[in-house]
C-alpha cells in the first residue's frame, strides 16, 4: 500500500477533528432521552461514508434505530469485504467517575498512550474503530488503490442487543452478500503485540425482580416476620455459584467445549503479566473459576455476573424500610455451542426454583447472541495476519475475546 504514511500525515488533523465531532454526539441507544442524538449520529455516519467515496449510502429504518449501509463496487468479479460496526454507545453513568466529560472529547497522553489518545465515550467502542475503516476506504479510493469491493453495515443498537439486526440481515441477504466480514469492535494484546480476535463469547442478558409485601413496610414492625426481597435476592444470587466459582445452573456446562492442553498452551504464549493486570485494576488478587487462568476465564469459559442490583431506600441518611421489591440485572457470557436462548431458559427455571415461599419472582429476558470462532487456517485470517506482520514486523497472535458481538 503506497503513500499511506504521507496521506495520514497530511490529513491527521482533519481525521482527529472529524472523529471528535462524531464523539461529541451522545448516541446512547439504551436511553430514550437520547433518541434524537442516536438518529443524528446515523446521519453523520451516512455523510462520512459518502465523503469517503461510497457509490451508494442508505439509511435503512428498523423497528428500532436505523442501520447505515454503504458500498463501493469496483468490479463484481472481485472479492467483497463487509465491514460491520456500530455507532451507538453505552450509557456514561456514573458520570462522577469520569476524569473528563464523556461527550466532550479530550486528547491526552497517559502511561499506556504516551503519544496521546482521545478520551470520550465511544472512542474505542465503537466509533473510533468504525471511523478507522471509513478513513481507510477514503485513502484507497482517493489514491486509486482499492483492491476489492467494500460494503459497510453500521448499526445503532449493538449496545442494546442488536434487536433488529437479524431481521434486517435476513431481509437483505443479496445486498449484504460478501466473502469476508471485517469487525473491529475488539481489542489488542498490547500496542506492540499484534493480535487478531478469532473468537467471541455469546451472551444472555436478563433482569430479575423479587416481590415481597404489597408495599414498602416498616422494618421495626415487620422485620423478621416477613421475607425481605433484598435479602432474598442476595441469597438467590449467591446460590448461582459454588465454592469453586462454578455456575450452579443445571445443564449450564453441558455443551461447553473443553480446549485441549495443546490449545491452552498456545493461548498461554500470549504475553500477560498478572502483576500488571492487578495493578491496573488496583486489586490485590484475581478471582474466578477454579482450574483456569485469568485469560482462560475471560475468553474460553462461560461466566455469570451481576451487572446491577437495587431496591429499597438509597437516598441520604436513614430510612428503616423493608422494600416491596428488589431487582438485579444479570449477564451470562457464553462460549461456542452454548445456545443463548437455551441458557436463558435454564437460568429462568433454576432461579425461580431458588425462591422461598413468601416472595414472587419474575425473570425478564432482555437480549442475547451466540458465540463464534473463526479457524486460523481460513484465507481471511491468513490475509489479515499477513497485513499485521507487514505493519508490525511480527506475526500476530490469534486470541479469543471475552466480549460479545451480534
Amino acid at each position: 500500500m503506497q503513500q499511506i504514511t504521507e496521506y495520514i500525515a497530511q490529513n491527521k488533523e482533519r481525521f482527529i477533528n472529524e472523529l471528535i465531532e462524531l464523539l461529541k454526539i451522545p448516541s446512547v441507544s439504551a436511553d430514550p432521552a437520547f433518541t434524537h442524538d442516536v438518529l443524528h449520529t446515523a446521519e453523520a455516519v451516512k455523510t462520512a461514508l459518502e465523503q469517503a467515496g461510497c457509490d451508494t449510502v442508505e439509511i435503512h429504518d428498523t423497528k428500532g434505530f436505523p442501520i447505515v449501509y454503504g458500498e463501493k463496487t469496483i468490479d463484481p468479479k472481485l472479492p467483497t469485504i463487509l465491514v460491520y460496526g456500530h455507532y451507538d454507545v453505552q450509557p456514561a453513568d456514573p458520570i462522577n467517575l469520569w476524569n473528563s466529560p464523556p461527550f466532550d472529547p479530550v486528547v491526552k497522553a497517559t502511561e499506556d498512550h504516551p503519544e496521546g489518545a482521545i478520551f470520550a465515550r465511544g472512542s474505542c467502542d465503537d466509533k473510533g474503530q468504525m471511523y478507522m475503516h471509513v478513513k481507510a476506504l477514503e485513502f484507497m479510493v482517493k489514491t486509486d488503490q482499492l483492491p476489492c469491493n467494500v460494503k459497510f453495515m453500521i448499526e445503532g443498537e449493538e449496545e442494546v442487543g442488536s434487536k433488529n439486526l437479524a431481521t434486517y440481515v435476513a431481509a437483505n441477504k443479496e445486498k449484504l452478500a460478501n466473502d469476508i466480514i471485517l469487525i473491529s469492535d475488539t481489542g489488542i494484546i498490547a500496542n506492540d503485540v499484534p493480535s487478531i480476535t478469532t473468537g467471541l463469547r455469546g451472551l444472555s442478558y436478563v433482569e430479575v425482580e423479587v416481590t415481597g409485601p404489597n408495599r414498602d413496610v416498616h422494618s421495626g414492625l415487620y422485620g423478621g416476620a416477613i421475607a425481605n426481597p433484598i435479602n432474598i435476592l442476595a441469597k438467590m444470587i449467591a446460590a448461582l455459584h459454588d465454592e469453586n466459582n462454578h455456575v450452579t445452573i443445571p445443564g449450564f456446562y453441558d455443551k461447553v467445549e473443553e480446549l485441549s492442553a495443546e490449545e491452552r498452551a498456545e493461548m498461554a504464549k500470549a504475553p500477560f503479566s498478572l502483576e500488571a493486570y492487578q495493578k491496573t485494576l488496583d486489586i490485590e488478587s484475581v478471582f474466578g473459576e477454579k482450574g483456569y487462568t485469568t485469560n482462560e476465564r475471560n475468553a474460553i469459559r462461560p461466566t455469570l455476573d451481576v451487572n446491577g442490583i437495587w431496591g429499597g431506600y438509597i437516598g441520604e441518611g436513614a430510612k428503616t424500610v423493608i422494600a416491596s421489591k428488589a431487582y438485579a440485572k444479570i449477564s451470562m457470557r457464553l462460549v461456542p455451542h452454548q445456545d443463548w436462548e437455551e441458557i436463558t431458559t435454564l437460568f429462568t427455571d433454576y432461579f425461580l426454583s431458588l425462591a422461598p415461599k413468601g416472595v414472587r419472582v419474575k425473570v425478564i429476558p432482555h437480549h442475547g447472541g451466540q458465540g463464534y470462532v473463526t479457524p486460523i487456517d481460513h484465507l481471511s485470517y491468513k490475509a489479515a495476519a499477513k497485513a499485521y506482520e507487514t505493519t508490525f514486523g511480527k506475526k500476530p497472535i490469534p486470541q479469543r475475546s471475552g466480549g460479545s458481538i451480534p
